[in-house]
């Protein structure tokens, strides 16, 4: 490694280690203590919103001063609002039979993104000392100078409230190493990762519990009950609201064909451009990589100057650029996530088709992350949400603020998990209730023992049993038993062995007939077997022969165990 690497891998070494232990301070402090630490960093993260929001412009070129001030102060007032009562110390929840007990995690280790740095930073600060854990940010490299100022905002103010002032660290120096170095200290105790797929990737991949979040592709589908103005107004509004760099803003637009004539109308009317085939040609070409990846310069940049780097001519007062594209995946570039007010436009004929291809638009770099639906019809909106693999659904609201909790009832959140769809382990926008550990101290509700000492037996709702067919039964017994008699020729021979065997009143006895195989149907000119042991698996592998089954073949676990390894079974 280089010296600069050393140098943040030490550094991150150095701010676990002192988190850690203000970490072991704030866990004794009071529900009382927590709320006032808590209000302070909140109040000085509000007075400073404007000044952080323009750092963060100044130093990353992404979105806009005003924007960023709205995202900052959604982090300093709204999320700790939104759990200023929230008890994160002691009995947090009671009953007879069940005592909830709150306990803090430990260390956080904060991974901090360049397209929204300053208000993900308050976010992930505020709601770590609020569950009483310590906390250590890295931020993106070229988003460092503002996330540094952000943590020290937060922290005077804090140790002004009797905050350990080691509680909150930053790296100032950011590498890949040094940021690896902080995911697997062995004093870290949970990941929040919000950055790029590799980040998240390896924060799942550190060895310690990660709520990483996943990239988003979002669709917004206009259904023809949808008043077609305010649904233009709403993804508008999401899509362009810091030059498309929240990770939920919409990417493409679906429109229901009635509505197509009136949307397009909406849409042209508040400030939409759409450009012709060879404009949206070059405009791919400036927005996708060689390797089919986002160009990084075209992140949070209004669609004025993306138009202008295309070679475009538009409007000055063009808020978003529209294409028209023809379906989803590497042969249409402008179907990925854009982080810019770049839309897809595409035409479908009903709710069917059109979740259908929304569907496609999030399994093409968006699952699991936000999708949104305009339409006055709730039982569209629920058949949509019910199709749609996202954590999110919002509907009628733009979804930049109804996905993070600013337009809807959700958690208010900046760190958005994507479930199983992403790779995520939740679904959740991520809060303090995610960054505590409950504890329950759970009362006796049965006694497991009567006063014989014998185990107590619960009460038990029976349901009738299925009938049996006893005589298909008894057949299929019959049958293997017979299958397992020994053969003619081990009868014949044993004859001279024993008189008993030879004669029944001085006659010899009857021929013993063959034993029948152990195969009862014919099925795709195969005979089938009723009944499988290991001993059947063994003769088939000896002859090289194959057993057919079906649904109904009874096999027995060494059996099935010996001849899937081996490959015998074959479906009849």
């Amino acid at each position: 490694m280089s010296d600069k690497d050393l140098q943040s891998v030490q550094a991150a070494r150095d701010l676990v280690d002192a988190a850690h232990r203000a970490q072991a301070v704030i866990a004794t402090f009071d529900q009382a203590k927590i709320d006032a630490i808590s209000e302070a960093m909140a109040q000085a993260a509000q007075r400073e919103s404007m000044r952080l929001a323009q750092l963060a412009h100044d130093e990353t070129g992404y979105g806009n001063p005003s924007d960023k001030n709205v995202k900052n102060l959604f982090s300093a007032v709204e999320v700790h609002n939104y759990f200023r009562g929230l008890r994160t110390v002691g009995v947090v929840r009671e009953s007879d039979s069940i005592v909830e007990i709150a306990a803090p995690r430990g260390v956080v280790a904060a991974i901090i993104p360049s397209t929204n740095p300053t208000s993900t930073a308050i976010f992930k600060i505020l709601i770590a000392i609020k569950s009483r854990n310590s906390i250590v940010l890295s931020p993106h490299p070229s988003a460092t100078r503002c996330v540094v100022e952000t943590a020290k905002v937060m922290r005077d103010a804090a140790v002004n409230a009797g905050m350990p002032v080691d509680a909150i660290g930053c790296l100032e120096l950011t590498t890949i190493e040094g940021t690896e170095a902080l995911m697997k200290h062995k004093l870290t105790a949970v990941i929040l990762a919000t950055g790029g797929l590799g980040l998240v990737r390896a924060a799942y991949s550190s060895g310690k519990p990660a709520f990483g979040v996943g990239p988003g592709n979002v669709p917004a589908f206009v259904e023809k009950t949808a008043d077609a103005a305010k649904a233009v107004r709403d993804v508008l509004a999401g899509k362009c609201f810091d030059f498309g760099t929240i990770c939920a803003s919409e990417q493409s637009i679906v429109v229901d064909a009635p509505l197509d004539r009136e949307v397009r109308s909406q849409l042209v009317a508040q400030g939409a451009f759409f450009l012709n085939q060879s404009q949206a040609e070059a405009l791919a070409k400036l927005v996708v990589t060689p390797q089919r990846s986002l160009n990084p310069k075209i992140v949070g940049k209004p669609a004025t100057t993306l138009a202008e780097w295309a070679g475009i001519s538009v409007p000055a007062t063009t808020r978003c650029l529209i294409a028209e594209v023809g379906g989803v995946g590497r042969d249409y570039p402008l179907s990925i996530e854009k982080l810019s007010p770049i839309l897809t436009y595409y035409v479908v004929n009903g709710l069917k088709e059109g979740s259908k291809l929304c569907d496609e638009i999030l399994h093409y770099g968006g699952m699991g992350h936000t999708a949104s639906i305009h339409t006055r019809d709730r039982n569209a909106a629920l058949s949509y949400g019910t199709l749609m693999p996202a954590a999110r659904v919002v509907v009628n609201t733009p979804a930049t603020h109804g996905a993070i909790g600013f337009s809807t009832a959700l958690a208010p959140s900046m760190t958005l998990g994507c479930g199983s769809w992403g790779g995520n382990v939740t679904s959740d926008n991520i809060s303090p209730l995610h960054l505590m550990d409950i504890k329950r101290v759970a009362f006796e509700t049965r006694p497991v023992t009567t006063a014989s000492g014998n185990i107590s037996q619960p009460t038990v709702t029976t349901t009738p049993s299925p009938q049996i067919d006893e005589a298909a039964v008894t057949a299929l017994v019959d049958r293997f038993l017979a299958a397992r008699k020994p053969p003619v020729e081990a009868v014949t021979n044993n004859a001279a062995d024993s008189r008993d065997n030879t004669a029944t009143n001085g006659q010899t006895p009857p021929e013993t007939p063959l034993p029948p195989e152990p195969h009862a149907a014919v099925n795709n000119g195969h005979l089938t077997a009723d009944f499988v042991c290991e001993d059947d698996v063994k003769r088939a592998l000896e002859k090289g022969e194959k057993i057919y089954i079906n649904a109904r073949t009874i096999i027995t676990p060494s059996a099935r165990d010996l001849g899937d390894a081996r490959e015998v079974f074959a479906k009849a």
